[in-house]
């Protein structure tokens, strides 16, 4: 009796408890959309011309270097560690590229883009043998490695080329960001993903369903299927105009498709392989998946090495956005912001969950806040205490769901 008198009663800590609810029950990207769209509607409503062609299409190659990067450190963070040495290696490998396929080098772009991505993994599979076999905490090793190779990037740019910088001079290089789609190929690049989104949706719930497992409603599907076809079929839209002002220019930008593909992989590997479990495995308890047979030490270097990887892409993707790079155009937060993406995309920062996508979103976000603040016209202190704010609150978010799930079990 007392207690239905109690469950009655109008509470002021109501909303808590039903925080505490959506937090134990894996609310997945939710909150991310919803915290995308409600960005995407104000700074619509503030500057009127954030969903214009050419805003948007500035906004996507914006954020493949902030999605990179936020993908290259989930790696990390999912094993409860971090490498503060991205930045300068994502910087480096640009770096590297923008040299040898400048015209006094002249090295074919393959093998100077190789030569970028092999050094910035060498960078990632030191600070992970060191971490490792040592047993020193990744923050402490990778921070050390950071400023080993931002030394050796400013040495480089200030001795070799007298501060001049490394202009980029090769037009693959360029087009990473300046290139892009014709528009019929656009279209068929929105299409297929569209249908590919769709039909892996139903084929999921067709499995999911013959395994006798818990299946999503069909409503749920279809409604998701809906959203991303009206999603595709706006982008199409917003690509296929132009937004040039001299010259036409439409299509989706190269960057697009070559981070989409970077993501398709990635979440193919964790969630349909044997490295992708076990990398959650060791994410989730390190200790139980040891003894369970798994060469833990083994799999934490070969996240560090994707890391260094994937960070070495998005350096390709930085050197070509600037059209250059100096030792004054060098950005040291730039690993902050990778940290900043996963957390806010919802990858944990205590390893064991999350997902590519989720960090894809967080990357997205950062660049939305970025793109926005700056239509708006709020200085610059300003931007990085929004940025800040939102970081915060990802991580808060992150810390109670943990607790939440854990108080639940």
């Amino acid at each position: 009796m007392t207690t239905d008198t109690i469950s009655d009663t109008p509470s002021t800590t109501s909303w808590l408890d039903a925080l505490r609810k959506l937090l134990r029950q894996d609310s997945g990207l939710i909150p991310v959309l919803v915290a995308l769209v409600l960005l995407v509607v104000y700074f619509e409503i503030r500057s009127s011309v954030f969903l214009q062609a050419a805003n948007i299409a500035n906004l996507f190659t914006q954020a493949a270097v902030y999605v990179l990067l936020a993908m290259a450190e989930t790696w990390l963070l999912l094993l409860g560690e971090i490498d503060l040495s991205l930045g300068w290696a994502s910087t480096g490998a640009g770096m590297l590229a923008g040299i040898y396929t400048n015209v006094q080098y002249g090295w074919p772009w393959p093998v100077a883009f190789l030569l970028g991505i092999v050094a910035a993994v060498i960078v990632a599979a030191v600070s992970g043998f060191l971490t490792v076999k040592f047993k020193v905490a990744s923050f402490i090793v990778t921070l050390g490695m950071q400023l080993i190779v931002q030394g050796l990037v400013i040495y480089e740019l200030d001795k070799v080329f007298q501060g001049g910088g490394v202009p980029v001079q090769n037009a693959v290089l360029r087009n990473l960001i300046a290139g892009d789609l014709t528009p019929t190929w656009s279209w068929i690049f929105v299409i297929a993903v569209v249908v590919g989104l769709s039909a892996l949706a139903f084929v999921r719930r067709a499995k999911r369903k013959a395994a006798g497992l818990t299946a999503p409603a069909l409503w749920k599907l279809v409604l998701r299927v809906v959203v991303i076809a009206a999603v595709g079929l706006f982008l199409g839209y917003i690509f296929s105009v132009n937004r040039g002002s001299f010259i036409a220019v439409t299509g989706v930008p190269f960057a697009v498709p070559i981070v989409f593909a970077l993501v398709g992989l990635y979440s193919f590997i964790l969630g349909r392989t044997k490295f992708g479990r076990y990398m959650y495995a060791i994410g989730g308890n390190a200790e139980a998946a040891r003894r369970a047979g798994i060469p833990v030490d083994r799999y934490r270097i070969y996240a560090f090495m994707l890391g260094g990887f994937t960070a070495a892409i998005a350096g390709l993707m930085l050197i070509s956005q600037l059209g250059g790079i100096a030792s004054s155009s060098t950005d040291s937060t730039i690993v902050l912001y990778a940290v900043a993406g996963a957390v806010i995309g919802g990858v944990s920062l205590f390893g064991g969950r999350g997902r590519m996508v989720g960090a894809v979103l967080g990357g997205v976000i950062l660049a939305v806040i970025k793109n926005g603040l700056t239509l708006i016209q709020l200085s610059g202190p300003a931007q990085y205490i929004v940025t800040g704010v939102v970081l915060i609150a990802a991580v808060l978010v992150d810390v109670v769901g943990r607790r939440s799930q854990q108080l639940a079990k």
